[in-house]
Parts: structure tokens; sequence; C-alpha cells
């Protein structure tokens, strides 16, 4: 578990150093004593404890092999010169990922992506607890993004009854990935700010026809709604010119009526009218 530790200010100990190798070289100089060669060792060792952490940064301290605690406060400190120390950045970090190729609920070839924000929380479970937390946050993300794909389908085109798609789910989607990520890298001591898909398409091999497929649904999804507006306009038609008494029409007319209506209605391409000249009849 992380340890905050709190360090010896720098700048005194910088001062003590100081005096150390003046008494020293005095010592050398002007009593010609060797044993002043140790005090100059001393202050020596002494210097190798200075460290500087920056803003965001935290450095991690281990003694023989053991855990000695984390000094996440900023300035210039000393610490015990036989520590071993270790430097981590707490800055939030991006990792985009390059789009990778997974299978969908249905089992449709997919290539999905995404964009995870995160920071170290935990200086001793990032630095102990996995072997590199950075390559361990890259792998983890991709596997909850591989996890994420096969519990949804890419689209409802063949998953009628799917209420949550991976094109259409939005934030259901990603905060249902934001919560595997946490999850998986919270051995590591990661916290995990912000997780999304950033890119999601079918694969190149189906790409063409699930394009075609997709064209075709919205044509027939189009040609309903034209259909369903040329009968309403045929019925208030027909309605109008009864109720108005405009003009006698018996079923034969009607349905001419109607067939003519529903191919101006309803063709892809403008009709050409034909004006008759003579009677209804002819």
């Amino acid at each position: 578990m992380e340890k905050i530790r709190n360090a010896t200010s720098g700048y005194v100990m910088a001062l003590v150093i100081f005096v150390i190798f003046l008494i020293g070289v005095a010592g050398i100089a002007l009593l010609k004593s060797p044993l002043f060669i140790l005090v100059l060792l001393l202050g020596i060792v002494l210097s190798i404890g200075f460290t500087v952490v920056n803003p965001n940064k935290a450095v991690v301290m281990t003694l023989f092999g053991a855990y000695s605690g984390t000094i996440n406060a900023n300035g210039f400190f000393w610490v015990n010169p036989f520590f071993v120390k270790r430097k981590i950045s707490l800055r939030a970090r991006n990792f985009d990922s390059d789009p990778i190729k997974v299978n969908d609920k249905i089992g449709n070839p997919i290539m999905i992506g995404l964009v995870l924000v995160w920071k170290v929380s935990d200086t001793y479970k990032a630095s102990f607890a996995v072997d590199e937390f950075q390559h361990f946050v890259v792998v983890q993300s991709e596997a909850a993004l591989r996890k994420l794909a096969g519990i949804y389908p890419y689209d409802d085109f063949e998953d009628h009854d799917a209420e949550i798609t991976l094109r259409s789910g939005g934030e259901e989607v990603n905060h249902e990935l934001e919560r595997e990520i946490i999850e998986r890298l919270d051995i590591a001591g990661i916290e995990v700010i912000e997780a999304r898909i950033n890119y999601i398409a079918y694969a190149q091999e189906i790409a063409q026809a699930m394009l075609k497929r997709q064209q075709a649904t919205a044509i027939v999804a189009a040609r309903f709604k034209i259909v369903e507006g040329a009968v309403s306009m045929v019925d208030m038609a027909l309605e109008q010119l009864a109720e108005k008494s405009i003009v006698e029409l018996d079923a034969d007319k009607k349905a001419t009526m109607v067939s003519n209506l529903m191919v101006v209605l309803c063709g892809d391409k403008e009709a050409t009218p034909v004006v008759n000249t003579g009677s209804l009849y002819q």
C-alpha cells in the first residue's frame, strides 16, 4: 500500500553537507590528518541523497528491496542516500489506440478503436503490482475493448431485438467500456478519467456488402413512407371528389384514377401528363 513520506528539506541538508566539506578540507589542509578524508567521504555519500520532485511527479523509494515510501510533494529534498529512487509521472495521459479487428456479438468482423485518459493514482501498485504499468494499460484497454465488442452488435440490422448497439449506444456503451477498464486497471493503481470509442466501422472484407445492405434498407424505408403518403393522398382525393360532387366515378374509373395517382406519386421520375380533350370515357 502506498505510504506518503515527508522528506527532509534539501536546502537544510545542503548547508549541513557544505559545512562537512569545509571541516574535511580544513582538517586535511591544517592538521594534515588522514581522518578528515573520512569526513569528506561522508559528505560525498550524504550528497547522493538529494532529489528534486517536479509538479505532478512522485518519487518511489526502496531500501535494499523493501518499499520505504513515496514523496509526492514538490520541491528539493534529501533522503537516505541508500534509497533507490524511481520517479513516476502523476500527470494525465492519453492513449489513442489504433483500430483493432474484433467480432461483434453476432460475429461480424469490425474495426474499433478507443481513446483513454488515465493517470497514476497509487505509486506503490504502479511500481510493484505490475511489470510495466504503461504497457499494462495498453494491453488491458484493448482487452476490455474486445470484450465490449462481443457484448453488443454493431447495429440492429440482424439483431432486431437489440436495444443497445455499438454504433448507436453512445454514452451507455462508453460507460460500460469505462467500467470494464477501471476494473482491469485497478490492480496497477491507475485512475481512469475517461474512456470512449473513437472509431468504429465494418472490417474491409464486409464493408461494401454492409453498405449496400444499409442503402437497400434505407430505400425500402423511404419507399414505405412514400407509399403510405400516396395512399393517404389518393383516399383524400376520392373523398373530396365524392363530398363536393365534382364528378361521378364508377368503380372502373375509380380504379383507373387510383392507378394513375399511385404511378404519379410513387414513381421515380416525373410523370408526363396526357391531356384528354374528349369525354371522360374516351
